[in-house]
């Protein structure tokens, strides 16, 4: 089995409330902390999000909270569901942007949010 390592690099800003929870990391992937993840409807398990996809983690969900190698094997890793977080921090599959995944986290009334700080 895979491991998941905190390594903290200035990611959360602002005074949002910072939640988490565990989720299933789908095997085959070695993903960073800030990783903005989608979920695999199917499998209800999660995935670095890429636009292109076609089985439900085009849509942007969460944002890994912990350093995760599942490249051996599904890992349960933390994820943050609520917090705001620097975009220049958060690591984006194909297809997406800082205002994607913004645009995203309001549609699904998720109390996650992206910040461009100067």
């Amino acid at each position: 089995m895979g491991e998941a390592i905190f390594a903290p690099n200035d990611l959360l800003v602002s005074d949002v409330p910072v939640i988490t929870r565990n989720v299933t990391i789908v095997s085959g992937q070695n993903l960073k902390r800030g990783a903005v993840l989608g979920n695999i409807t199917a499998s209800d398990k999660y995935t670095l999000s890429a636009s292109a996809a076609a089985d439900g983690s085009q849509t942007p969900a969460l944002v890994l909270a912990t350093d995760c190698d599942a490249s051996a094997g599904d890992v349960v890793a933390a994820a943050y569901a609520s917090g705001a977080f620097d975009s220049t921090k958060l690591i984006l599959g194909a297809g997406h942007t800082a205002a994607t995944v913004e645009a995203a986290f309001r549609k699904a009334g998720a109390p996650l949010y992206v910040r461009v700080l100067k």
